[in-house]
């Protein structure tokens, strides 16, 4: 190896992840943000703005696979502050493009760059803290995936009134670049695999019972969270007498009672094993469903989604801590195997609930269907146990 443990600064790496993972928030956000703005300076069509939608999670995809294996052989820096850059080109992008490839090229940055910072930020924390802490810090850097999600909508919110979505996200460009000269000085630690690709290692990660059984944990879990995020709205708005702009309060109630939850868990994770915690998690998440079930009111449908965010909040730091204890030398790779896995989870369980939502009264069936995903989260993990 290169350099030693020594040669890095931890809580200055540390701090370098917490930006990366902000700027995965802003890369998750600012196209949903931005989007009714772009289609109509545009004047897109329903289905070129589909078209553009898509190219989200597909550059997402790409970037959760490819990150793993470049991280353990290159390093950290080789990819952390390209990806913050990528990210910030894409949304400029958003703000000077009018050519729809343009555009398509931009939120396919957006998407990669975010792919890559969800896993690398995460595989970097849990490389530079020791078991014991590894759920803590990994639930605190959770909170600044918080804070670049719900900063966006709220900026755009605030300042719509008085400047276009195109200044605005100008302006969060600058602070972005601040954020990304901040990086570029610091030292990382070494590559864990400098002496070339980990390929054969990697491949054999893949018959690993243990990684794929708690990868399809977060199969389901980025599932629920998918559907919770595009699908609440049409199931409040159809299901009970919320009016719209209630529907979309009840929803801003998941990321916070997630977010709140994720610095609770800063402390919790110390003293308990974060293993032990996400069964009482999962279960607290179905509770939360249950009270979405039977039209609920405002305060019922509003608790509820606190609920299911605090429940949801613990099951990435708790996997990917447990990934990292088990997968040292590879932790790249197993995160990018997991974290895909996690991808392809998001959509098919989204395009499920779109089918099952054509249905007469369909959507009635969300909270079953996440609460019956829940119960095979729960076989899985404990299968993972064993």
């Amino acid at each position: 190896m290169s350099n030693s443990s020594s040669s890095y600064h931890k809580n200055l790496v540390f701090t370098a992840a917490c930006i990366g993972m902000c700027f995965f928030g802003v890369s998750m956000i600012t196209l949903g943000a931005v989007l009714p703005s772009l289609v109509t300076k545009l004047g897109l069509s329903g289905l070129q703005t589909t078209t553009l939608v898509t190219f989200l999670p597909l550059g997402m995809l790409a970037g959760s696979l490819i990150f793993g294996p470049i991280v353990d052989r290159f390093g950290h820096k080789a990819l952390l502050v390209p990806s913050c850059i990528i990210v910030l080109l894409g949304m400029e992008g958003l703000a000077f493009f009018h050519s729809i490839p343009l555009l398509q090229a931009s939120i396919v940055g957006i998407g990669l760059g975010g792919g890559i910072l969800n896993g690398e930020t995460n595989a970097l924390v849990a490389d530079i803290s020791g078991e014991a802490e590894k759920g803590s810090r990994l639930s605190f850097l959770g909170m600044f995936y918080g804070l670049g999600a719900l900063g966006i909508p709220m900026l755009l919110g605030v300042l719509e009134r008085y400047y276009s979505f195109e200044t605005i996200l100008q302006g969060i460009g600058v602070v972005m670049l601040a954020g990304i000269l901040f990086c570029i000085p610091i030292h990382f630690p070494a590559p864990k695999q400098a002496q070339g690709f980990p390929i054969k290692e990697g491949l054999g990660l893949l018959k690993e019972s243990s990684l794929l059984l708690l990868s399809f944990v977060l199969f389901f879990q980025s599932g629920i969270e998918g559907v919770c995020n595009n699908w609440s709205t049409s199931y409040f708005g159809q299901m009970t007498d919320l009016s719209a702009s209630q529907a979309l309060m009840v929803l801003t109630c998941m990321v916070a009672g997630l977010t709140v939850a994720r610095m609770l868990q800063v402390v919790v994770f110390k003293r308990v094993k974060p293993e032990a915690v996400l069964p009482y998690s999962l279960i607290l998440t179905a509770v939360g469903f249950c009270l979405l079930m039977f039209a609920p009111g405002l305060v019922r449908a509003a608790i509820g989604m606190v609920i299911v965010g605090a429940g949801l909040s613990a099951t990435y730091p708790v996997i990917l801590s447990v990934l990292g204890n088990r997968y040292p030398t590879l932790s790249g790779t197993a995160f990018s195997v997991a974290l895909a896995i996690a991808l392809v989870g998001q959509t098919t369980m989204n395009g499920l609930m779109g089918l099952i939502s054509q249905r007469p009264g369909g959507i009635g069936l969300y909270p079953y269907l996440m609460i019956a995903s829940l119960v095979i989260m729960l076989f899985l993990f404990k299968r993972s146990l064993k």
